[in-house]
């Protein structure tokens, strides 16, 4: 926009009065710093003679549906033959419901606004589709330690949404009792993926940062710790019950 304008000789003060904006909006969205508007982009194409380029951005001006460090993660997702996911105090995104979806997305701090919460929770539903519609199915292992059962965000429809996905055949889901626990199972959540060039990569993720990896020597580690927690839970045949009971309670 901002080539645009100084090719066309026209000032921000011009673009600014011409689209109802103040010159430092302008500024901010030359700069990165504000999202243009659809309608300051028609206003500079049709002032700067840009014969619809500008405008034909406005496509462009959807917000990310995921935040900023877990984008890369969720373009290999979309790519993934096999996932193994192991989680410590939360249950994973693709097992989610919507009710239990929205408390985590709502209740994040800093707040988010309500345009961004709407869009997080689609897109965390939509992502979902990959553990039925995919051909041909990607193979899923969760395990879930017993804590991210037991939140208080977890209700019987949580637990019902486990027990229904635990039922598809590309899927396998264990749950790691308190008392099976061993120190890697508590350190935090890990993700292992493979892609169809069979490549994988592992993606570990904390309070602050996450890392998604294709180094050997991490994916390597993620694999064993991985392949311990699975040792150590119980069977899916034995997980079943256990979630059972806990809806029952």
């Amino acid at each position: 926009m901002k080539r645009w304008r100084t090719k066309a000789n026209v000032s921000r003060e011009e673009l600014g009065a011409a689209a109802n904006y103040s010159p430092d909006t302008i500024k901010s969205m030359e700069q990165g710093v504000r999202m243009p508007t659809p309608r300051v982009l028609d206003v500079a194409d049709e002032l700067c003679r840009a014969e619809g380029l500008l405008s034909a951005a406005k496509d462009y001006l959807q917000k990310e549906k995921f935040p900023v460090r877990a984008q890369d993660y969720m373009e290999r997702e979309r790519e993934a033959i096999s996932l193994w996911w192991y989680e410590v105090t939360l249950v994973p995104g693709l097992l989610q419901t919507e009710a239990y979806a929205r408390d985590l997305i709502e209740n994040r701090i800093p707040p988010l606004d309500d345009e961004t919460i709407e869009q997080r929770i689609a897109a965390r539903m939509e992502r979902q589709a990959i553990l039925t519609q995919r051909k041909p199915p990607v193979a899923f292992s969760f395990v879930l330690y017993e804590a991210a059962l037991r939140s208080p965000q977890v209700d019987a429809e949580q637990l019902g949404r486990l027990l229904e996905v635990a039922r598809l055949r590309n899927v396998t889901l264990q749950v790691l009792p308190f008392e099976r626990a061993v120190s890697d199972a508590i350190i935090g959540p890990m993700v292992l993926l493979e892609n169809r060039d069979h490549e994988r990569f592992a993606f570990t993720e904390g309070p602050i940062a996450s890392e998604l990896s294709g180094d050997p020597q991490v994916v390597s580690r993620v694999t064993q710790r991985l392949s311990m927690i699975r040792a150590q839970a119980l069977s899916p045949a034995e997980s079943a019950p256990f979630i059972e009971r806990m809806v029952d309670q």
